[in-house]
């Protein structure tokens, strides 16, 4: 039971995700919780388990998606559960529907930054950047060299981004071996979104309150976590979860 907490941050890559494990997050941010997302590929593969084997873990890459390996036709269904394995986009569930953002892009271990949206600007959100002036967000860090890196996630509407989530950075500058993942691509240089696909090697930190006075927080990027601690931890990226977290335990 995920209720009882104030707030729930997760790691920055929480990527396979049962149907309890996935519910009971969305069932918390819909009764009013507060999520912190510090990720990137997060919520991505339908998992099962069973109590009968609890060591065992079974994931089912089906389909689509960026993958070590592909199951066969007639291996997309999890024996543990009976479940249609594969992403949980295309179980019905996108990442976006509960944290904003999801899987858009994959390069190699190195980071960008993000630049400032206009979204930062919003009276709702304004607060996450008290105490920043920087236009250009994580421009350093431990993990790849930046804050936005490796992989990365973006908001879209089609695919069940809330109305009301502000994009108050986005990520840019990327290196050349970053690309789409595959289920965003049609052909090699069309998108299911009708960006090019250029377009779509972004990282989108967004912010949003739900109806029962929740709230989630979502970065995008596997690399954030790498920059909380440059310079001591002084610095915009810090500085930003800081204002955060102390809004979501408190408020």
């Amino acid at each position: 039971m995920l209720q009882p907490y104030h707030a729930v941050v997760t790691g920055s890559h929480p990527e396979y995700h049962t149907p309890n494990t996935l519910k009971a997050l969305q069932e918390y941010v819909d009764s009013g919780g507060r999520l912190a997302y510090l990720g990137g590929n997060g919520f991505y593969w339908r998992i099962a388990t069973s109590a009968e084997i609890p060591d065992v873990v079974e994931v089912r890459r089906a389909e689509g998606g960026i993958r070590a390996w592909a199951a066969e036709p007639g291996e997309y269904f999890q024996a543990l559960d009976g479940g249609y394995g594969g992403l949980w986009r295309r179980n019905g569930r996108p990442p976006q529907i509960l944290c904003g953002v999801g899987f858009s892009a994959q390069g190699l271990f190195e980071g960008s930054y993000y630049r400032r949206m206009p979204g930062a600007a919003d009276p709702r959100a304004a607060w996450i950047f008290e105490g920043i002036d920087d236009e250009i967000l994580g421009d350093f860090g431990l993990s790849g060299g930046g804050a936005a890196g490796f992989e990365l996630d973006r908001a879209d509407p089609e695919l069940g981004r809330p109305p009301n989530a502000i994009i108050l950075a986005r990520s840019e500058a990327h290196q050349s071996h970053h690309v789409v993942v595959p289920e965003e691509l049609l052909t090699h240089a069309t998108t299911v979104t009708g960006e090019r696909p250029w377009a779509l090697i972004r990282a989108d930190l967004v912010y949003f309150e739900t109806t029962a006075g929740g709230a989630v927080f979502s970065v995008g990027s596997i690399t954030f976590c790498g920059s909380l601690s440059h310079n001591n931890y002084q610095n915009n990226i810090s500085r930003m979860l800081e204002n955060v977290l102390r809004r979501f335990l408190t408020k």
